[in-house]
């Protein structure tokens, strides 16, 4: 039987659609089925859809591309507001490996065009951020193919258009990211990227690249599939498969460099960045400020004197306490305690990361093991790049059920994403994907722990 799931207040969009599709009597089921037919969709979902779309009420998408873009701004300061501008102590602060502050060192300076995707739960008290994946290397890219693939209904599409919603494209938002960081350089001409992943990951990524690579031709961008082992330098120019590169679209990760042998297998695109006959997309060092131990650097209260009043307020409301994993660290309260007996105390309301790694790799739920496995992990990494956070629990969100009637809770990470105005337009927010499961004990909302996902709608105009 459906959980009748009570709507949580301040979701008047949610509310509305639950009660149209009531009235229409039309199985949710129905909306996904173009999703479900989409051979690009197959590829990275499988299938796997939610049976409605999320909605962000009126204002919250306008505050989330502020909050994000802010948050951006902020972890990219960080050299600056704690190293005096030095990335390498940066990196090493953040336990990155001798070859990768070689990769940094070599990294362009300036200002970040921002680019990232917000890992967000959704509470009683608004969204808190659990990571912010600032890389160009972002899953998620083709969501708005679901939202049009839902839009063929008419049940959804009668309610979008009464209530004045829309949707951001986020592929295209990288796309013009991506454009202005290529500027003129391939002027009235179509330009040529390389969609460059590691030669591991790549055996498995490769048909999602493909999809990427189809994406960019409706947009008038060349871009070859590849892996880092794959380019060429001919006569000055960085190639592959024969072809003369303009641009690099990064999927390969720092983390992924971690011997004097990977930093070879990365040269010859750093050679021709550093020649200037390529564009690398995104900066090599982008990562030092997406990293989890980042966000720990932001959210100690040791650090406060570093940022404005309204910086430090802003970073309560919108991050979970977290902490590097030491033998002393403040709390909540900001009392200096003895970290490993807090965290053996609170195990059910912490979890443990890893700083660098990404897609829910490592990390260990307080509340999914026992105390024996706690303590122990707690042990292992003690100085080690890892993070404990305070567990944010999502609130639930009312769903129909598919193939039934009624409503259930289901549990969401929201993937929001932020693109830089200067160079994508808007105010910064540049769509969502969300991952929904039924598991209100969740550690991480994944696909390859069963979630579904789904897409994302909202208000138009300047109050959306």
């Amino acid at each position: 039987m459906p959980t009748h799931a009570a709507v949580p207040a301040g979701r008047a969009l949610t509310v509305g659609y639950l009660e149209h599709l009531a009235r229409l009597g039309v199985d949710p089921a129905e909306l996904t089925a173009r999703a479900v037919e989409s051979s690009r969709l197959a590829v990275a979902y499988r299938g796997r859809f939610l049976p409605s779309p999320v909605f962000l009420e009126p204002g919250e998408s306008t505050r989330l591309g502020e909050d994000l873009l802010l948050a951006h701004q902020l972890l990219a300061d960080l050299p600056d507001r704690m190293f005096d501008g030095d990335r390498a102590a940066f990196g090493r602060a953040l336990g990155l490996a001798e070859p990768q502050i070689d990769l940094v060192r070599r990294a362009p300076t300036g200002p970040l065009t921002a680019l990232a995707r917000a890992d967000l739960y959704r509470t009683t008290e608004g969204f808190k951020l659990l990571e912010l994946n600032i890389t160009s290397a972002l899953g998620g890219f083709e969501n708005a193919d679901i939202n049009r693939a839902m839009l063929a209904h008419p049940a959804l599409s009668d309610y979008v258009a009464a209530r004045g919603l829309t949707y951001h494209d986020t592929f295209r938002a990288i796309a013009d990211t991506m454009r202005h960081e290529l500027g003129d350089r391939a002027a009235g001409r179509r330009p040529v990227i390389a969609l460059a992943d590691w030669p591991e990951s790549f055996t498995s990524y490769e048909p999602r690249l493909h999809v990427m690579a189809g994406l960019f031709d409706e947009l008038g961008v060349d871009a070859i599939p590849c892996h880092v082992g794959q380019f060429v330098e001919s006569d000055g120019f960085l190639t592959v498969h024969g072809r003369a590169v303009d641009l690099v679209f990064r999927f390969f990760l720092l983390e992924e460099i971690v011997t004097r042998q990977d930093l070879a297998l990365v040269e010859p695109v750093m050679s021709a960045v550093e020649r200037g006959t390529v564009v690398l997309f995104s900066r090599i060092d982008v990562e030092l400020y997406g990293n989890k131990g980042a966000l720990a650097m932001l959210s100690d209260d040791r650090n406060a004197g570093l940022f404005t009043g309204a910086e430090q307020d802003f970073l309560r409301r919108l991050l979970p306490w977290t902490r590097y994993v030491r033998a002393r660290a403040t709390d909540p309260q900001g009392e200096v305690v003895d970290l490993m007996a807090y965290a053996t105390a609170h195990q059910r309301d912490l979890i443990l990361k890893p700083i660098m790694l990404h897609g829910g790799s490592g990390i260990v739920p307080g509340w999914r093991v026992d105390a024996a496995e706690w303590a122990a992990r707690l042990a292992a990494v003690l100085d080690g790049p890892w993070v404990l956070q305070q567990r944010v629990r999502p609130a639930p969100e009312p769903f129909p059920v598919a193939g039934g009637d009624g409503r259930h809770d289901l549990y969401l990470n929201w993937g929001a994403f932020v693109a830089d105005p200067k160079a994508a337009g808007g105010g910064g927010y540049a769509g969502c994907i969300v991952r929904g499961t039924v598991d209100a004990e969740v550690g991480v909302v994944s696909m390859g722990a069963g979630a579904l996902v789904g897409c994302c709608f909202h208000p138009e105009g300047a109050g959306g």
